[in-house]
């Protein structure tokens, strides 16, 4: 049985009546033909037939970035979820634009993308950290990807590479974009720090900061991620 906007957008702005055919899934059983067998106001129910693809796993993929405003980061969270991000994670950066964080707002919107671009798992949205207490829980073992807007780090596409030699499935993997502006030099400085994060070049243009997070995941979906499944 479905419930609230689910049902009301089947029921109302669908218009869909018992018998119309509809597929469904919850991101843990796979995806599945069903039946509307009846249907209220506020609900809508279901006669289940039978399962259309297998649950696919959630990608061990996180972007930890520096909330952008409205518009911007409903952008980025759309794009991040069709490009397969396993993990939404907002850090509070000296130059963070916003403080104010819907994280009600960012699950429905990862789960309307993840419904239309037809994925079987829903991004795990967590809620804002400040940026040190989100690389001290990282953990040491796994790599954390920091956009370089200064030009002093390495080609991404070679640091993605050179990492695909004996990855292991089960690996986190990790982007961190900063805000419009940049990383502090303090930010900096504690970041190198760290022997897991990695300073990537994005390019010879500055980025807009929902820019640079697509661009790299669509990088990193290119040589480590699923889009390697289309080549087999």
């Amino acid at each position: 049985m479905l419930e609230g906007n689910a049902a009301h957008y089947l029921n109302n702005v669908l218009r869909l009546k018992p018998g119309a055919h509809v597929l469904l899934f919850n991101g843990r059983d796979g995806e599945w033909s069903a039946e509307i067998s009846g249907s209220s106001r506020k609900t809508c129910d279901f006669i289940l037939k039978t399962q259309t693809r297998p649950q696919e796993p959630r990608q061990s993929l996180t972007l930890a970035f520096a909330p952008l405003k409205k518009t911007a980061m409903h952008f980025l969270v759309e794009k991040a979820t069709e490009l397969g991000v396993g993990t939404l994670c907002p850090v509070i950066t000296e130059r963070t634009e916003t403080n104010r964080i819907n994280l009600d707002r960012m699950q429905a919107q990862a789960q309307e993308a993840a419904e239309q671009c037809e994925r079987l798992t829903v991004p795990g949205v967590e809620t804002a950290q400040p940026l040190d207490e989100f690389v001290k829980a990282w953990p040491e073992t796994d790599p954390l990807w920091m956009g370089d807007e200064t030009g002093g780090g390495e080609n991404l596409i070679n640091a993605l590479q050179a990492h695909s030699t004996g990855m292991t499935p089960t690996a986190r993997h990790g982007f961190l974009i900063g805000p419009e502006g940049g990383f502090t030099a303090n930010e900096l400085a504690s970041l190198d720090a760290l022997h897991f994060v990695n300073r990537v070049d994005l390019g010879p243009r500055i980025l807009r900061a929902e820019t640079a997070a697509l661009a790299a995941l669509t990088c990193w979906q290119a040589l480590l991620g699923d889009w390697q499944r289309l080549n087999q």
